[in-house]
């Protein structure tokens, strides 16, 4: 437990009891609301007497008590005085103390074990073992979201997305480093993916409205198994990046709705290239000029329907037909023929795989 977490309950605890009080933590570091010089010459001597939970020592106008569970002292409690009512207050403190560092303690570890279990860093046969050690539900549905936040320097994301889910004992905001904050909602059997891209805008409207940074975020499969908690993670990961490569519009970005760009993804970039450069034999794709490839999207957009393209792009329909003849003549490809139009776009989006990853061509 966080020496100024320690502080702050000393100090509402010297209210209640009327009296000075304070704590000396397993590393002989004392806390406490007044002046500790009367203790700290004699701390060694303290902490020999408090070898064990419960243990009483009075010294120096001080009343001690070593706290702990099976047998070792994890701290020492201590309030002014050496008569009984100081003893008394001394092992009701201790108690107190001893309670709010197992919750503490408690609620630390869930968030670590769900940390390991979302990196795969805890053995498959010891998930479901450790959760019930903890008191986590393993037979309900959770789906893993990972918030990527752009220009964050202080790091506050992170308090404002807690903020967003208040139930601690059913959802987990876990920070993976200083950009991705992920979270591990449990969600009821009939939530379905609009429910889900619902929750993800209100969190992204949130960061803005109230610490204006922009944010992305992956959303994972539902599982209903903490072993599947992995694999829920690595899908929102590889939708925000798939997301990042091949919709570059959309902050929200479903592994449910990939499409064709999560299978391009998985692809080695060798394949892709040759991929590439087996489709286009005549010439490159990029001797197409950006008004060409404008066109190609909004056609692509509109569903191959010529006449709607035409409208959209306020051009006359023979111009738009001229450009499509230009695409063919270049490519050898006919975007107006079904087949051709699906290979065509996938090969605009195995370039941007690629671009994505210039190290790797």
């Amino acid at each position: 437990m966080s020496n100024k977490f320690f502080q702050t309950i000393i100090y509402q605890l010297k209210e209640a009891f009327g009296r000075p009080t304070g704590i000396i933590l397993g590393n002989d570091t004392i806390r406490s609301f007044n002046d500790i010089s009367a203790i700290e010459a004699i701390l060694d001597e303290v902490v020999r007497q408090c070898n064990e939970p419960g243990k009483i020592f009075a010294s120096s106008g001080y009343t001690f008590i070593g706290g702990g569970v099976r047998g070792k002292t994890d701290f020492i409690a201590f309030v002014e005085g050496e008569d009984d009512e100081a003893r008394k207050d001394a092992s009701i403190l201790s108690v107190s103390i001893l309670g709010i560092k197992q919750f503490y303690d408690e609620k630390f570890d869930k968030i670590n074990y769900v940390k390991n279990v979302l990196l795969d860093n805890i053995l498959t046969g010891d998930i479901n073992t450790k959760a019930k050690d903890l008191h986590i539900d393993t037979d309900v549905l959770r789906v893993v979201m990972t918030v990527r936040v752009i220009d964050d320097p202080d790091l506050v994301a992170f308090d404002v997305i807690s903020n967003i889910f208040p139930d601690k004992s059913k959802d987990f905001i876990i920070r993976i480093d200083d950009r991705d904050i992920t979270i591990v909602k449990e969600v009821k059997s009939n939530a379905s993916d609009k429910d889900l891209q619902k929750l993800a805008k209100s969190i992204i409207d949130t960061l803005n409205s109230e610490i204006m940074v922009n944010a992305s975020i992956g959303i994972g499969t539902t599982v209903d198994d903490m072993k599947d908690l992995a694999k829920s993670y690595r899908e929102a990961h590889v939708a925000l990046e798939v997301g990042k490569v091949m919709d570059t519009d959309r902050s929200i970005i479903s592994y449910n709705n990939l499409g064709i760009g999560r299978l391009i993804y998985q692809l080695p970039t060798t394949l892709c290239k040759l991929f590439l450069d087996e489709v286009f034999k005549k010439e490159s794709i990029d001797s197409l000029d950006h008004e060409t490839i404008l066109t190609i999207q909004k056609f692509f957009d509109k569903n191959l329907n010529v006449s709607e393209t035409s409208r959209q792009l306020y051009v006359h329909r023979n111009t738009l037909v001229y450009r499509l003849d230009k695409v063919q003549k270049l490519t050898g490809l006919d975007l107006r023929v079904f087949d051709d139009a699906i290979v065509f776009k996938v090969a605009m989006m195995v370039k941007k795989y690629l671009e994505s990853n210039p190290n790797k061509i």
